[in-house]
């Protein structure tokens, strides 16, 4: 490393033509640098616990004032759970049933992610803040809260000033520009190519250039893992405006392609590479980035990038296997479901018919015919998705007289109570799903194919900052056990 660095290089060279003595005591007072720098890389406490990352160094450059903190934040939060596991290792934290194992492993406390929790009764939380406390207190273009400010509430824990948004700002801006070649990719993919499919594709075609898949290959040691797992997620969190955005123009736009203009804040300049320019949209982006971009450890994205990544598979690989899981029907996909659902039940009822008994009689007629209400129904909420009342706030303000919106909210006063007579139903109130598209279809974004990829481009923003605490924090490779159903039914007959 020492003779390949470009300043150790540089030393060689000067001390190799140096002929006067001053020359050469500058050649050696650089090398003796030089070498500080080797051994400080190289010769790191070894240590098989977490203590290894109390001697956190950041090799970030002194703009980059993100990276600094989180250098600065990690110890402490590395010693909490030191002192955690030496109290209470031995302590269950929660059950599995036999109805769990078989129902999707549903409400078994068996995951540790720091960046939200998601409460039955309350909702989501964002290092202990809700939607409108973020609303309150976050740094705001106008008035939603800028990705930028949650990117660094997320990662260190803190609510940023602005100047430390505008460094969060400058820094993405630093490192947006994506390569030739996964341009080119994304004009190539045929038209009919799903926008996710191009999305986790195109991911993929970045992972290029990942300096944690590069660092592990040259033997770096463990405790720098965090510092190369956050260099590719900002790298990959910068270049994913235009990503997405040169699909949806390949896609829906004949490669009418929009330069990046970085001058602009990371909602913005991604609404404007789309094609609109309207403050009012922009906005309605900086919310939607910011309310899907977390929703705990649990849920199939923020899981299987979290999976992925404990086998050291670097961000873009991990990343790009949550976005395969985003894309399901019963996750990211669901939005882009329930706009149709909306559609055909506008049709069904009649364009701006939205008394009580013409919605129950159709939502009857749904449940009857054996389908779902889509956009209701949570896996952990027992009550209103807060990102749904806030996105119902916005419309509200923005959008009153839209009659899809109305047509929502009537669907809001009668199928709660349509649900519960149901009864089969645990919760029978509207989640994030049941609101977003009708505020982007307002705007002039139709095309419910490429909603995921919005849902996609935000989650980056939450899962790849827990990412960077997998690694941080030393996290082992997931492994949990499993066992067969005769298996299962031989334990549990020799307890009788």
């Amino acid at each position: 490393w020492l003779a390949q660095s470009s300043l150790g290089s540089s030393c060689f060279s000067i001390a190799s033509f140096s002929t006067s003595e001053q020359q050469q005591q500058v050649a050696v007072s650089l090398l003796l640098q030089t070498l500080q720098m080797f051994l400080a890389r190289t010769l790191r406490p070894v240590s098989r616990s977490l203590t290894s990352v109390r001697a956190f160094s950041s090799s970030a450059p002194s703009q980059d004032v993100l990276k600094q903190r989180f250098s600065e934040v990690v110890p402490a939060q590395v010693a909490i759970i030191k002192d955690l596991r030496a109290k209470y290792n031995d302590v269950v934290i929660g059950t599995c049933t036999v109805d769990q194992a078989y129902g999707g492993m549903r409400s078994v406390k068996s995951l540790i992610t720091e960046t939200s929790l998601l409460d039955p009764e309350e909702g989501i939380r964002f290092r202990g803040l809700s939607i409108p406390e973020l609303q309150q207190q976050l740094p705001a273009a106008d008035r939603e809260p800028l990705p930028e400010a949650l990117l660094w509430l997320l990662v260190t824990g803190e609510v940023p000033t602005a100047e430390q948004v505008e460094s969060v700002k400058a820094n993405l801006a630093s490192r947006s520009q994506v390569d030739d070649y996964t341009l080119e990719l994304i004009s190539k993919f045929p038209k009919d190519m799903h926008p996710m499919t191009q999305f986790s594709s195109a991911v993929l075609s970045l992972q290029r250039q990942s300096k944690f898949a590069k660092a592990y290959q040259e033997g770096v040691h463990k405790s720098t893992y965090w510092d190369y797992a956050y260099e590719d997620s900002m790298d990959l969190i910068a270049k994913i405006p235009q990503v997405a955005a040169n699909i949806y123009r390949h896609t829906f736009h004949n490669d009418t392609f929009i330069a990046p203009d970085t001058s602009l804040d990371w909602g913005q300049n991604f609404s404007r590479m789309l094609g609109f320019n309207d403050p009012a949209f922009e906005e309605l982006i900086r919310l939607y980035m910011v309310i899907h971009s977390d929703h705990e450890g649990g849920n199939v994205s923020a899981h299987t990038t979290h999976l992925v990544g404990s086998a050291l598979s670097d961000p873009y690989l991990s990343f790009s296997a949550g976005m395969n899981g985003l894309a399901g029907p019963l996750h990211g996909l669901a939005n882009q479901e329930v706009l149709r659902w909306l559609k055909g039940f506008q049709q069904q009822v009649g364009v701006g018919v939205c008394d009580t008994e013409s919605i129950k009689k159709a939502l009857w007629d749904t449940l009857n015919a054996g389908r779902v209400i889509p956009g209701y129904g949570h896996a952990v909420l027992r009550k209103t998705d807060p990102r749904y009342t806030c996105q119902r706030e916005f419309a509200q303000r923005h959008l009153p007289n839209d009659e899809m919106f109305k047509l929502v909210s009537a669907i809001y006063e009668v199928a709660p109570g349509v649900l519960t007579e149901h009864g089969k139903t645990k919760n029978p109130w509207p989640n994030v799903d049941a609101h977003s598209g009708v505020l982007l279809q307002h705007y002039g974004l139709v095309e419910d194919n490429y909603y995921t990829v919005l849902f996609g481009a935000s989650r980056a923003l939450g899962v790849l900052p827990s990412l960077m605490w997998d690694r941080a924090l030393g996290l082992p490779l997931e492994r949990p056990k499993s066992i067969t159903t005769e298996a299962l039914l031989k334990e549990l007959t020799s307890k009788k």
